[in-house]
């Protein structure tokens, strides 16, 4: 693909209420590096089927960050432009999708570096990605229909002590127990080593049972 080449307008970033759930994204189609090649001769049509392929994705994870639809919708787009213009150098060292979520970290981290964001609202169960059912960390459980207001705030209690992390171990949190990335992909996505990952979530970890002590000593 000719770097000069004019960026898709545009890309087709969905909210999930217009489409764009991870788990429609994932339709059976050309392989990821087929499609990066075919970008890379310039093929925009390619870029587009990558864009529906990953949508709902990048904007679960940008979400759950900002917790802003607004916000994530602009960052999901600022994301694929910067994909799109980078995809020339892109050389298959990782996966297209890690690299993509790695894009999108960047760019939503710096974005709130600058802002000094905390983030404000609800984890929405239409956005994000399931987390481990046997994870402790985040100890979110699916309530009975006669236990809704307990599960609420249960749930607000969860999200309020994730917001008092620091972005480093948020991130971290959010892309291994909501997104199920492996410590691999954390540290290609954040940029840093594995043990680095370890250690932050550790120090998330400890934190968050530290702030939800009684939840934790209720189960």
């Amino acid at each position: 693909m000719n770097k000069s080449h004019a960026a898709p307008s545009d890309p087709a970033v969905e909210s999930p209420e217009d489409g764009g759930s991870a788990a429609s994204e994932e339709a059976v189609g050309p392989p990821d590096t087929e499609l990066v090649t075919r970008c890379q001769a310039g093929d925009t049509g390619a870029f587009d089927e990558l864009v529906t392929r990953y949508r709902g994705k990048v904007y679960a994870m940008i979400y759950n960050m900002v917790k802003s639809e607004a916000d994530a919708w602009d960052l999901s787009q600022e994301a694929f432009i910067k994909a799109w213009k980078a995809l020339p150098k892109f050389e298959a060292r990782s996966s297209f999708y890690t690299w993509l979520y790695r894009i999108a970290h960047n760019v939503t981290y710096d974005w709130m570096r600058k802002r000094k964001v905390q983030a404000e609202g609800e984890f929405d169960e239409s956005v994000q990605h399931a987390a481990d059912p046997k994870a402790k960390t985040v100890p979110f459980k699916e309530a009975r229909p006669d236990h809704k207001l307990e599960h609420q705030e249960l749930r607000g209690r969860i999200e309020d002590a994730i917001e008092k992390l620091s972005p480093e171990h948020r991130t971290v949190i959010l892309l291994k127990e909501v997104d199920g990335r492996q410590y691999n992909e954390i540290a290609e996505i954040v940029g840093i080593s594995i043990g680095t990952v370890m250690s932050r979530l550790f120090y998330a970890r400890k934190k968050l049972q530290s702030l939800l002590k009684d939840v934790y000593e209720a189960q």
